[in-house]
Protein backbone atom coordinates (compact mmCIF):
# COMPACT_ATOMS: atom_id res chain seq x y z
CA UNK A 1 0.00 0.00 0.00
CA UNK A 2 1.21 3.45 -0.90
CA UNK A 3 1.92 5.95 1.82
CA UNK A 4 2.01 9.71 1.42
CA UNK A 5 2.99 12.70 3.49
CA UNK A 6 1.52 16.20 3.41
CA UNK A 7 3.53 19.04 4.91
CA UNK A 8 1.39 21.38 7.01
CA UNK A 9 2.50 24.85 8.11
CA UNK A 10 0.81 27.50 10.18
CA UNK A 11 -1.07 29.69 7.71
CA UNK A 12 -1.98 26.84 5.36
CA UNK A 13 -5.25 26.75 3.44
CA UNK A 14 -7.14 24.17 5.51
CA UNK A 15 -9.52 23.14 2.72
CA UNK A 16 -6.61 22.30 0.42
CA UNK A 17 -4.83 20.30 3.10
CA UNK A 18 -7.73 18.46 4.69
CA UNK A 19 -9.62 17.72 1.47
CA UNK A 20 -6.59 15.94 0.07
CA UNK A 21 -6.14 13.97 3.31
CA UNK A 22 -9.82 12.99 3.28
CA UNK A 23 -9.84 11.85 -0.36
CA UNK A 24 -6.58 9.92 -0.07
CA UNK A 25 -7.88 8.09 3.01
CA UNK A 26 -11.20 7.34 1.26
CA UNK A 27 -9.12 5.73 -1.50
CA UNK A 28 -7.64 3.44 1.21
CA UNK A 29 -4.18 4.96 0.95
CA UNK A 30 -2.15 6.03 3.96
CA UNK A 31 -1.29 9.68 4.46
CA UNK A 32 0.42 11.44 7.34
CA UNK A 33 -0.10 15.12 8.05
CA UNK A 34 3.37 16.43 8.90
CA UNK A 35 3.68 19.68 10.83
CA UNK A 36 6.73 21.80 10.11
CA UNK A 37 6.10 23.85 13.28
CA UNK A 38 7.80 21.59 15.83
CA UNK A 39 4.41 20.78 17.34
CA UNK A 40 1.48 18.73 16.05
CA UNK A 41 -0.90 21.67 16.44
CA UNK A 42 -1.34 23.86 13.38
CA UNK A 43 -3.45 26.97 12.81
CA UNK A 44 -4.60 27.67 9.26
CA UNK A 45 -4.83 30.97 7.42
CA UNK A 46 -8.50 31.16 8.45
CA UNK A 47 -7.69 30.51 12.14
CA UNK A 48 -8.84 26.88 12.13
CA UNK A 49 -6.67 24.96 14.59
CA UNK A 50 -6.19 21.22 14.09
CA UNK A 51 -3.77 18.44 14.95
CA UNK A 52 -1.38 16.75 12.54
CA UNK A 53 -0.27 13.12 12.75
CA UNK A 54 3.41 13.87 13.25
CA UNK A 55 6.11 16.52 12.96
CA UNK A 56 8.94 16.84 10.47
CA UNK A 57 11.33 15.87 13.25
CA UNK A 58 9.48 12.59 13.88
CA UNK A 59 8.54 11.65 10.31
CA UNK A 60 10.27 8.80 8.46
CA UNK A 61 10.46 10.26 4.96
CA UNK A 62 11.90 7.04 3.54
CA UNK A 63 8.48 5.42 4.19
CA UNK A 64 6.64 7.80 1.84
CA UNK A 65 5.90 7.30 -1.84
CA UNK A 66 4.86 10.90 -2.35
CA UNK A 67 4.74 14.30 -0.71
CA UNK A 68 2.11 17.03 -0.98
CA UNK A 69 2.20 20.77 -0.31
CA UNK A 70 -1.03 22.69 0.37
CA UNK A 71 -1.14 26.40 -0.35
CA UNK A 72 -2.43 29.28 1.69
CA UNK A 73 -0.73 32.35 3.05
CA UNK A 74 1.53 32.62 4.87
CA UNK A 75 1.69 28.79 4.91
CA UNK A 76 3.29 28.65 1.47
CA UNK A 77 5.96 31.11 2.56
CA UNK A 78 6.71 28.96 5.61
CA UNK A 79 7.00 25.84 3.43
CA UNK A 80 9.36 27.65 1.05
CA UNK A 81 11.59 28.79 3.92
CA UNK A 82 11.84 25.36 5.55
CA UNK A 83 15.05 23.43 4.85
CA UNK A 84 13.45 20.03 5.52
CA UNK A 85 10.65 20.73 3.03
CA UNK A 86 13.17 21.84 0.38
CA UNK A 87 15.39 18.83 0.94
CA UNK A 88 12.51 16.33 0.89
CA UNK A 89 10.80 17.67 -2.24
CA UNK A 90 14.11 17.77 -4.15
CA UNK A 91 14.95 14.22 -3.06
CA UNK A 92 11.49 12.91 -3.95
CA UNK A 93 11.56 14.59 -7.36
CA UNK A 94 15.04 13.19 -8.07
CA UNK A 95 13.88 9.68 -7.07
CA UNK A 96 10.78 9.92 -9.28
CA UNK A 97 8.40 9.89 -6.31
CA UNK A 98 5.21 11.94 -6.45
CA UNK A 99 5.57 15.64 -5.64
CA UNK A 100 2.24 17.50 -5.60
CA UNK A 101 1.30 21.09 -4.76
CA UNK A 102 -1.82 23.24 -4.91
CA UNK A 103 -2.60 26.96 -5.03
CA UNK A 104 0.47 29.06 -4.19
CA UNK A 105 2.54 26.01 -3.15
CA UNK A 106 3.72 25.13 -6.69
CA UNK A 107 5.92 28.23 -6.22
CA UNK A 108 7.85 26.21 -3.62
CA UNK A 109 8.46 23.54 -6.28
CA UNK A 110 9.61 26.25 -8.68
CA UNK A 111 11.94 27.72 -6.07
CA UNK A 112 13.44 24.23 -5.58
CA UNK A 113 14.09 23.79 -9.32
CA UNK A 114 11.64 20.89 -9.62
CA UNK A 115 9.46 22.38 -12.35
CA UNK A 116 12.05 22.80 -15.10
CA UNK A 117 10.46 21.51 -18.30
CA UNK A 118 7.24 20.50 -16.49
CA UNK A 119 3.64 21.45 -17.24
CA UNK A 120 2.07 23.05 -14.15
CA UNK A 121 -0.78 25.09 -12.72
CA UNK A 122 -0.96 27.47 -9.77
CA UNK A 123 -3.05 30.16 -8.12
CA UNK A 124 -3.36 33.24 -10.35
CA UNK A 125 -0.51 35.64 -9.73
CA UNK A 126 2.11 33.00 -8.92
CA UNK A 127 2.94 32.02 -12.50
CA UNK A 128 6.30 33.85 -12.54
CA UNK A 129 7.43 31.78 -9.54
CA UNK A 130 7.12 28.49 -11.47
CA UNK A 131 10.69 28.69 -12.70
CA UNK A 132 11.26 26.74 -15.91
CA UNK A 133 7.68 25.49 -16.16
CA UNK A 134 5.04 25.67 -18.86
CA UNK A 135 1.98 27.12 -17.10
CA UNK A 136 -1.55 25.91 -17.81
CA UNK A 137 -4.84 27.19 -16.45
CA UNK A 138 -6.51 23.81 -16.04
CA UNK A 139 -7.84 22.92 -12.57
CA UNK A 140 -5.21 20.15 -12.22
CA UNK A 141 -2.10 19.46 -14.27
CA UNK A 142 -0.32 16.10 -14.12
CA UNK A 143 3.15 15.80 -15.64
CA UNK A 144 4.94 12.59 -14.75
CA UNK A 145 5.56 12.55 -11.01
CA UNK A 146 4.44 16.17 -10.53
CA UNK A 147 0.80 17.13 -9.90
CA UNK A 148 -0.18 20.79 -9.46
CA UNK A 149 -3.48 22.59 -9.04
CA UNK A 150 -4.89 26.12 -8.91
CA UNK A 151 -6.54 26.69 -5.54
CA UNK A 152 -9.11 25.88 -2.90
CA UNK A 153 -11.87 25.47 -5.50
CA UNK A 154 -9.84 22.74 -7.21
CA UNK A 155 -9.02 20.80 -4.04
CA UNK A 156 -11.38 17.91 -4.83
CA UNK A 157 -10.05 17.22 -8.35
CA UNK A 158 -6.51 17.69 -7.01
CA UNK A 159 -7.12 15.15 -4.24
CA UNK A 160 -8.63 12.74 -6.76
CA UNK A 161 -5.60 13.14 -9.06
CA UNK A 162 -3.23 12.42 -6.17
CA UNK A 163 -5.24 9.32 -5.20
CA UNK A 164 -5.49 8.21 -8.85
CA UNK A 165 -1.69 8.34 -9.14
CA UNK A 166 -1.55 5.38 -6.73
CA UNK A 167 -4.83 3.58 -7.49
CA UNK A 168 -7.14 2.76 -10.39
CA UNK A 169 -10.22 4.18 -12.07
CA UNK A 170 -12.61 1.91 -10.14
CA UNK A 171 -11.27 3.19 -6.82
CA UNK A 172 -11.59 6.80 -7.93
CA UNK A 173 -15.15 6.23 -9.18
CA UNK A 174 -16.02 4.70 -5.79
CA UNK A 175 -14.53 7.71 -3.98
CA UNK A 176 -16.34 10.15 -6.29
CA UNK A 177 -19.66 8.41 -5.62
CA UNK A 178 -19.14 8.80 -1.88
CA UNK A 179 -18.36 12.49 -2.35
CA UNK A 180 -21.35 12.99 -4.67
CA UNK A 181 -18.85 14.48 -7.07
CA UNK A 182 -20.00 14.90 -10.68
Amino acid sequence: MSRLGIFIADGCEEVEALTVVDIVRRAKLEIDMISINGTKQVTSSRNVTFMTDTTKEEADFSAYDGIILPGGMPGTVHLGEDDTVSQVIREFAKEGKLVAAICAAPSVLGQAGILNGKKTACHPGFEEKLTGAEVFFSPVVCDGNVITSRGMGTAVPFGLAVARYFTDDATIEHVKAGLVYA
